[in-house]
């Protein structure tokens, strides 16, 4: 099964991405500062069954940069402009910790073009919190560095796991860090766009507005767990799935779990 590579003309610029697999299609998109790299041992699974489409958001991976600041709103806007290009008018979403709310808002403002939708790792925060957000987007920042013009520099893993293991798999390896620095290094100064928007984005709003159905997939050690209640009682029709000795990175180190959980509820 070979996987194929291509780019997408959209009002962000050429969209890239990696494909593989036939049948029912599924978009899957990355969390902040990575890209679609992340997403070829999770697509080895879902092409089994599904026609799988990883794509680099703008900023990321080897799409084209933008200049501003955009929203969640433009992040979910500029995947149905990838649609239109592939000539895909519905599709399932499977979106990781950030993208896991563009996916919610591909759901609530293009209901028309979505089937189902997998949120792992789904952040949470009540707007009140938008300052504690702004304090852990400090810390975030401190661990991970940058040169004198804000250009990202790369980690080894004593680093990550001695400063930022909540953002590392449970058992990383030298493979996965390889992609996150060279990940890091595509997105360069412009890395911290997706994590802004992110910031502004009202999520339990958002999640009570959901009608499609949802899968949700947790690490076992993954923070925003202790709120799984709260996804509980505002999403309606939705099931639940904690991976054990999972944490971030759920699709990189737990493809199979994933992608069974994934292609069981899609079909």
């Amino acid at each position: 099964m070979e996987l194929e590579r291509s780019l997408v003309q959209t009002s962000a610029g050429y969209l890239h991405y990696r494909a593989r697999g036939q049948g029912k299609p599924i978009i899957l998109m990355h969390t902040n500062q990575r890209s679609s790299a992340l997403y070829l041992e999770l697509m080895e699974v879902l092409g089994q069954g599904l026609r799988v489409v990883a794509l680099d958001h703008p900023s990321h991976g080897m799409s084209d940069h933008i200049a501003g600041q955009p929203t969640i709103a433009d992040y979910a806007r500029y995947v149905t402009e990838v649609m239109d290009g592939l000539h895909m008018p519905r599709a399932s979403f499977l979106g990781e910790s950030l993208s896991a709310a563009v996916a919610v808002e591909l759901a609530n403002t293009y209901p028309e073009r979505v089937e189902h939708i997998v949120l792992v790792n789904c952040l949470f925060w009540q707007a009140q919190e938008k300052a504690a957000h702004d304090n852990a987007l400090v810390r975030i920042r401190n661990q991970r560095p940058s040169d004198a013009t804000g250009f990202p520099t790369t980690r080894t893993l004593e680093f990550v796991l001695a400063y930022d293991p909540k953002h590392a798999p449970f058992h990383p390896t030298q493979t996965w860090m390889d992609r996150i620095n060279v990940a890091q290094i595509e997105a360069g100064r412009d890395r911290w766009q997706a994590l802004n928007a992110l910031r502004d984005y009202d999520i339990p709003t958002n999640l009570e507005r959901l009608q499609c159905p949802v899968l949700l997939i947790w690490g076992e050690h993954f923070l925003y767990l202790t709120f799984r209640e709260e996804f509980t009682r505002r999403i309606k029709h939705h099931q639940a799935l904690v991976i054990q000795g999972g944490r971030f990175c759920l699709p990189w180190e737990h493809p199979e779990a994933v992608g069974k959980a994934t292609l069981d509820f899609v079909a």
